[in-house]
């Protein structure tokens, strides 16, 4: 029996859900007809790649990985529509386990912005 899941809030995941830079939107406003974010393979090899670790680091394996996406992408993240919703589920599992940290998260967040906006 699964136990219930206590859901942390993570500034940094907060504030890519309050932007509401959803690919849709961000397509139409650049004119980009590819209706696939650029980012999307790579997140595809990420999770790849998580599964291939499955049981060698503190990372969810497939199954575990895919629940957790699908809980959380019901629920708190519901507002965001596909993949957007995947990528954001993915970052809150790796926050969860201790896969990543918080502020190097929002740091990297930041650098990628700044070029992005440079």
């Amino acid at each position: 029996m699964s136990t219930p899941h206590r859901l942390r809030v993570y500034p940094p995941l907060v504030d890519i859900v309050g932007r509401g830079q959803v690919w849709p939107r961000m397509a139409a406003k650049y004119g980009v007809e590819n209706a696939i974010p650029p980012w999307k393979s790579s997140l595809d090899g990420i999770c790849d790649a998580l599964d291939q670790a499955s049981g060698t680091t503190c990372a969810p394996g497939p199954v575990e990985r895919r629940d957790e996406e699908d809980r959380l992408a019901a629920t708190t993240y519901a507002d965001l529509p596909y993949p957007e919703n995947q990528l954001v589920a993915l970052a809150h599992t790796l926050l969860d386990r201790g896969v990543i940290d918080e502020r190097e998260l929002a740091a990297r967040m930041a650098a990628v912005r700044s070029r992005l906006e440079a």
